[in-house]
């Protein structure tokens, strides 16, 4: 492992530390968000569709609803990409005409992560090869949990090297994980790997996205910055449905991280459901587009 990480993973938070700096989060943001910070927050949204049964003709109809958004709602932003198996990158790279959104594929043997890297290699390439802009992998959660971290860093940067200049978002499985320190070290591992985001979770496992663990990913995120003068971003996924969900990860990364990081570049949040209610919460009325 590297210095730096040897230095950065002695500054994970305590609980006390955390809990206190969650209500901090909750108490400085507004009661009522206003349609503007809504927005934003749908502008970071990875519109996602990982279920066994999607097919070309989903996917397809998927994409027709980010082509159709700007004509519909044209005083609001779109989505900040979508978010598809890797078999289906083309499909969407074909039909997606709508402007500023992202083409992101989940690889490396999504969600399990357990498979031979040569394999993982291949599919981030072939993502890559077909359209896609961004990659979500997962760590091999096993080897982490194993103190095989050597492995999992290597892992990391291996992939990252597969994805060359694209966006490299690390899910690093928060609800396996079994306590904070270790959301932290996996945190860092995965940014002083390559990671150009790090995110929460798949939304494959019991727990997906939490506060506390989003929390101590964002102070993972600001000490690696002020180390290395690097932004990483921030993605939570999981179980994140409603505007006051939304809220809550948008909050704990404006109090952690700053306005810097209140931008599609840098925060998404992955959700399929989640773009229908906010949207609904801007224009005042129901609206399923999505």
């Amino acid at each position: 492992m590297t210095k730096l990480y040897q230095k950065l993973i002695k500054s994970c938070p305590p609980e006390a530390e955390i809990k206190k700096g969650l209500k901090n989060a909750v108490s400085a943001a507004p009661q009522v968000p206003d349609k503007h910070l809504l927005m934003s927050i749908l502008n970071a949204i990875d519109l996602t569709s990982l279920n066994t049964t999607d097919n070309k003709s989903n996917i397809i109809h998927l994409t027709g609803k980010v082509n159709s958004f700007q004509s519909r709602f044209s005083n609001i932003p779109n989505v900040a990409a979508i978010c598809v198996f890797p078999n289906f990158v083309s499909v969407v790279k074909e039909k997606l005409t709508a402007k500023n959104v992202a083409i992101a594929s989940v690889a490396g043997s999504f969600p399990t992560s357990q498979t031979f890297r040569s394999i993982k290699v291949a599919e981030c390439k072939m993502a890559i090869d077909t359209g896609a802009d961004e990659i979500d992998i997962v760590i091999p959660v096993g080897a982490f949990l194993g103190n095989n971290y050597a492995l999992v860093a290597e892992e990391i940067r291996e992939l990252k090297n597969a994805v060359g200049d694209r966006i490299l978002k690390v899910i690093v499985e928060s609800g396996l994980l079994p306590d904070y320190e270790q959301v932290f070290r996996a945190s860092m591992i995965a940014m002083d790997a390559g990671a150009d985001f790090i995110k929460t979770s798949t939304g494959k496992v019991p727990v997906s996205a939490t506060p506390e663990a989003a929390f101590v990913m964002c102070r993972a995120i600001a000490d690696f910055y002020s180390e290395t003068g690097i932004r990483v971003g921030f993605k939570a996924a999981g179980g994140i449905v409603t505007a006051a969900d939304a809220m809550i990860y948008f909050n704990i990364v404006s109090y952690c991280l700053g306005k810097d990081w209140l931008n599609k570049k840098l925060f998404r949040i992955g959700a399929s459901r989640l773009a229908n209610n906010i949207l609904s919460e801007i224009a005042g009325e129901r609206h399923e587009h999505f």
